[in-house]
């Protein structure tokens, strides 16, 4: 179902916080904090100016990573298939991405734990073509298409296969056509490469606004992803080997205290403070479209860093549906409970 227009009043809204932009953008640190000599973080994650990692980049620019003692190495990759690969193989200390990474690395026998929680949604939406004659008046019509995902296992390939299993269909009904999750999969979708796509904001938003694409999946919002999923789950979190956070607590700490305190200033931040703070690159072009992604995903972010065990048993219950369908389940049981910890988040909460 395609998105109805903005009304008139939030229109305004937004070209309002665009017209006031100021022409410097948000410090990344205060004068006095430069030149610190800071323990490096290398963090691995994908679709890094996405919406998806919002609250890293405000936490990042704001110097709130900083203040608490820490600096980043960002690390960006096309999936989070290939950040994760970067976190196993040692190039990358922590990891930013989809928690049900961490399902797969528990059924394995690697011990990473989630030590903060960005988001309360997967933050992804599904559409098909409009270029490809498809009516895409229901899910049906997907069938035989090639479906665009950033990766083969990777949150938009789980995703889209949710969907195909809630409509009754099979992950054998389309082709999954890995495309990344930066802005060159709008070319593979204009150019006809792909069919459909399933990808998150403002890449998705962009295309919906420039009518590229029609929605037929969206878990942007809690109640979308409440209807998708049956219940709430867990969205982006920062995870790292156990050794890590053991080794050093420090540094997992200060990226705690960085994150919490960004999802904090989130809350009560305009439009105008978003738009200060995001390098522009990160807009695509257009501010005010950037805006209206932001509008869509604002209630999707994380309140304040808590993992919440149900949450995590749900998420659990509805991945193994799908590692049990495509055999990739095995024997190994795992305990969803030890897929994280709150301990690092409960002393930011505190400060």
């Amino acid at each position: 179902m395609r998105v109805n227009s903005a009304q008139p009043s939030r229109r305004s809204l937004l070209l309002a916080a665009v017209s006031t932009l100021a022409a410097t953008q948000a410090p990344a640190a205060r004068a006095s904090e430069v030149g610190r000599a800071l323990p490096r973080v290398r963090l691995a994650l994908a679709a890094s100016q996405s919406l998806y990692h919002l609250p890293l980049t405000l936490a990042d620019r704001l110097g709130f990573f900083r203040q608490a003692g820490v600096q980043l190495e960002w690390l960006p990759q096309e999936s989070g298939a290939k950040a994760l690969s970067l976190a196993l193989s040692g190039q990358a200390d922590v990891m930013a991405g989809a928690y049900e990474h961490l399902f797969g690395l528990h059924l394995k026998g690697v011990n990473f734990q989630s030590f903060v929680q960005i988001s309360r949604t997967p933050q992804v939406s599904l559409g098909g073509s409009t270029r490809s004659g498809v009516a895409w008046r229901s899910f049906a019509d997907i069938r035989g298409a090639r479906l665009g995902i950033s990766a083969l296992d990777s949150t938009t390939h789980w995703m889209a296969s949710h969907w195909l299993l809630r409509h009754g269909l099979s992950t054998e009904d389309v082709v999954f056509v890995p495309v990344g999750s930066s802005q060159g999969v709008i070319e593979a979708l204009r150019s006809g490469s792909i069919d459909a796509l399933c990808n998150p904001d403002p890449v998705m938003h962009w295309l919906e606004q420039k009518n590229d694409v029609r929605l037929l999946g969206d878990a942007r919002t809690l109640q979308g992803t409440r209807q998708l999923m049956g219940g709430a789950v867990p969205g982006a979190s920062l995870y790292a080997h156990a050794d890590f956070l053991q080794q050093h607590p420090e540094r997992a700490q200060a990226l705690s205290d960085g994150v919490v305190q960004a999802l904090k200033w989130l809350q009560t931040a305009g439009l105008t403070d978003i738009l200060k703070t995001v390098p522009s690159s990160h807009w695509m072009g257009d501010r005010a479209m950037y805006l209206g992604a932001f509008q869509k995903l604002r209630e999707s972010y994380a309140v304040d860093g808590w993992v919440r065990a149900e949450d995590v048993a749900h998420a659990w219950r509805a991945h193994a549906k799908l590692m049990k369908l495509s055999g990739t389940l095995g024997p190994r049981p795992i305990l969803p409970e030890r897929t994280f910890t709150n301990a690092f988040v409960n002393k930011s909460r505190a400060r």
